[in-house]
């Protein structure tokens, strides 16, 4: 955790599916979703961009995971 820096990511009022992105800063390259501690977002908010993502996934506008 210390060697990867720890990103402030504004957060809009309103998260959109389509803004893959706004969406990818919150997802790792494996395509796994980072959680609250890296992206320094409050429990709220997380909940909502991870129903984007997987909103997204499910549109097939983001990859479920990456190779």
């Amino acid at each position: 955790m210390k060697d990867e820096e720890k990103k402030v990511v504004e957060t809009p009022r309103f998260v959109d599916y389509k803004d893959t992105e706004y969406l990818k800063q919150f997802v790792n390259p494996h395509a796994r979703m980072n959680n609250r501690r890296r992206t320094r977002v409050s429990a709220r908010q997380q909940r909502e961009i991870a129903k984007a993502i997987k909103r997204a996934r499910f549109m097939a506008l983001m990859p479920y995971i990456a190779r």
